[in-house]
């Protein structure tokens, strides 16, 4: 009895050891992979990048004429009225 179970202990186990030998075999070309996707650029991602940043661009000067615009506004309301007494 204590064989069979130790025999069904040793077949887990060896099922364990061969999964991790192939996960420390196999890590090198992943970490060098995952190197490789971090470095590199895609056209698409390009792309997208590149929008982003000119949606972000028209935004920003969107917001920088409404805020010139304001100011001008103030400044006109601002100012004394015309003097016409002469």
């Amino acid at each position: 009895m204590r064989i069979l179970v130790l025999l069904a202990v040793a077949g887990t186990l060896s099922g364990c050891l061969a999964r991790t030998a192939v996960s420390v075999a196999t890590l090198p070309v992943r970490a060098a992979g995952a190197v490789g996707d971090a470095v590199t650029t895609s056209q698409a991602e390009a792309d997208r990048n590149r929008g982003r940043h000119m949606r972000k661009e028209e935004e920003r000067q969107r917001r920088e004429d409404r805020r010139r615009a304001r100011e001008e506004r103030r400044a006109h309301d601002a100012a004394p009225p015309p003097d016409f007494e002469r």
